[in-house]
This record gives C-alpha cells, sequence and structure tokens, in this order.
C-alpha cells in the first residue's frame, strides 16, 4: 500500500490540504492551502478542488515515486455521500456537483475517493488525533461562519441515516416572528444567535463599526467594555440553550468546541460552562474542552476518510 493519502478541505474562503501518512500517527508528510475563488462563481471552485488534488497527487509521486492510496475530501453543506455528490453548498454555490466522479476523472480514474462533511471530518479527526482521543462519546460543535456538530462514537463519527446528523445550529433556540431569519427557512436557529458571522454582526450594530468581527467583540470583553459584554452574554446564552439541547439527546462525555469562535480561549469557554451548568436540570454536565486542532482538523479528517475507505475495502475482500 502507498504510504500517503491525499487529504483535502474545501472551505468558503480558502482550502486546506495535506498527504497524510497511515496509522497509527497519521503524520502529515506534506501541507499546503489555497485561497478559494468564490468570487468567480461555482464552477471555478469546482475547478479549483480539482486541480489542487492533481497537484497534490504530482508532488506526492515525484517526492514518494508512488501514486497515492486514496483522497479524502470534506465540503461544506448537504451531502450524498453514497453518491459522492456535494448536493448543496451554498458557500460555493454548488448544486449537485458529482465530486467525486470528477475527483476520480482528474486523479487518473481508478483512485479510491472518499467525500465527507466539513464538520463532521473535523469532529472525526478531534476524536482519533485530538481532544476528544480516548472519549467514547463526544460532541463536537464547530462555532464559526455557521454551527454544526459531529457525534463521536467510539472513534467513529455518525453520519445520520441520510448523511446530514450533527446540524446543531439549526435547532431553534428563539422560537417565534421575532427570532432572526436562517438561511435555512426557519427563524431563531442557534447559528443566527451565536455564529462568529451572528456574534459580529451583533457587537458591529452595537459599537457603530461595521467592519467590527467577533474576534474585536471578544478583544472589547476582555478589555471591560459593557456593550461588548452584552452581546457576549446574549450570544453565550444561546450558545448554552441548543447545547444543552444536545446534552438531553445525546448525553456526551466530552464537549469539544472548535471553530473561529473557540479562539477567544477562556473569554468565550467560562461563560459557556457556567451558562450550561446553569441550564441543565437532570443531564450529566460534559467536561467541555476546546478542540486542539485548529483549523487543521477538517484536512486531517478528510484523510482520515481516506484511510477509512481504504480498511473497508480491504475487509470486504
Amino acid at each position: 500500500m502507498s504510504p500517503y493519502v491525499i487529504a483535502l478541505d474545501m472551505g468558503g474562503t480558502s482550502m486546506k490540504a495535506a498527504l497524510l501518512g497511515p496509522a497509527p500517527e497519521h503524520r502529515p508528510l506534506y501541507e499546503a492551502r489555497r485561497e478559494t475563488p468564490r468570487e468567480a462563481g461555482p464552477e471555478a471552485a469546482v475547478e479549483a478542488v480539482l486541480s489542487f488534488a492533481a497537484e497534490l497527487r504530482a508532488y506526492g509521486v515525484e517526492r514518494f515515486g508512488t501514486e497515492p492510496a486514496a483522497a479524502g475530501v470534506a465540503v461544506p453543506g448537504v451531502l450524498d455521500g453514497e453518491k459522492g455528490v456535494a448536493v448543496f453548498a451554498a458557500n460555493l454555490g454548488w448544486r449537485n456537483v458529482p465530486l467525486r466522479a470528477l475527483l476520480r476523472e482528474r486523479l487518473r480514474g481508478t483512485l479510491p475517493v472518499a467525500l465527507g462533511h466539513d464538520v463532521r471530518a473535523g469532529g472525526l479527526a478531534e476524536g482519533r488525533l485530538g481532544a476528544g482521543r480516548g472519549v467514547d462519546r463526544f460532541l463536537f460543535v464547530s462555532v464559526g461562519t455557521g454551527i454544526a456538530g459531529a457525534l463521536g462514537i467510539d472513534g467513529r463519527v455518525e453520519p445520520g441515516a441520510h448523511g446530514s446528523a450533527g446540524e446543531i445550529g439549526h435547532i431553534v433556540v428563539r422560537p417565534g416572528p421575532d427570532g432572526p431569519p436562517c438561511g435555512c427557512g426557519a427563524r431563531g436557529c442557534l447559528e443566527t444567535l451565536s455564529s462568529a458571522s451572528a456574534l459580529g454582526r451583533a457587537w458591529a450594530s452595537a459599537c457603530g463599526d461595521p467592519a467590527a468581527t467577533a474576534a474585536d467583540a471578544a478583544t472589547a470583553v476582555e478589555s471591560g467594555d459593557p456593550r461588548a459584554a452584552a452581546v457576549w452574554r446574549d450570544a453565550v446564552g444561546a450558545l448554552a440553550d441548543g447545547l444543552v439541547t444536545g446534552l438531553s439527546l445525546l448525553d456526551p462525555r466530552a464537549l469539544i468546541i472548535g471553530g473561529g469562535l473557540a479562539e477567544a480561549g477562556d473569554t468565550l469557554l467560562v461563560p459557556l460552562r457556567e451558562a450550561v451548568r446553569e441550564r441543565v436540570t437532570f443531564q450529566h454536565v460534559p467536561t467541555i474542552v476546546p478542540a486542539d486542532l485548529g483549523d487543521a482538523a477538517g484536512c486531517l479528517g478528510a484523510g482520515l476518510l481516506a484511510w477509512d475507505l481504504l480498511s473497508a475495502e480491504d475487509a470486504s475482500r
């Protein structure tokens, strides 16, 4: 078997890629990044991922003298993993893109290709290589531009019956006509109130700077700005409401918080832990910890999906 697989995380703003070595370390043997040409349209975004994968293959063949064993690609949105189709990815403008078939064609036609959801891939990596290592049940929640989750069970991530498990960002936490409208069509979804983008908008409105971001809000909280404290408190409260619903349904042993907002560290985690404790009744409060792998998690998870695909193929022979 070749000593590496192609791993690629297709984000709305950037693509993270690696050539990932085998178990048990799954060490990145090469890493690279590219900007996602989102403004150029969906066709350009498809071509970008295909070209990037081909570059990675060429580099691997030159460096190791052998073809990659497989490729794994993580993308946002709604997937049909069995068919290898990106059904819908709003950030990329994709609808029904036959990504697996296109990748196999670009990568010389015979390479096995695994396709996965970006957050579930990140959760898989955190479970095996990061903050969830050794934990039998965990809930990984990525709080970034949107909010999504992944349920880890004994070293794997539960995809759900239709490949869309973990959409915790679309739990309605502020129901009714006053809830902010969400892109999914509902109102008051968690990600409309507690995502980094939502928090950034709220802070921009409160401080009067239209360019203000969630990171700016965190800095203002740390400096003692009462306006920022109020915005932060509302977002953390809504996040805790959504997470407690997740605890009620899933009963995880650990809750792993990732995504861009997690970079705020204790500014987020200390009040979040307290808000969760205040809201639970019968639920067990899990250990609430930051993710370990940062924005590399999705890429590493894509590589793990590729290695898992190879293991499944070997087992079926």
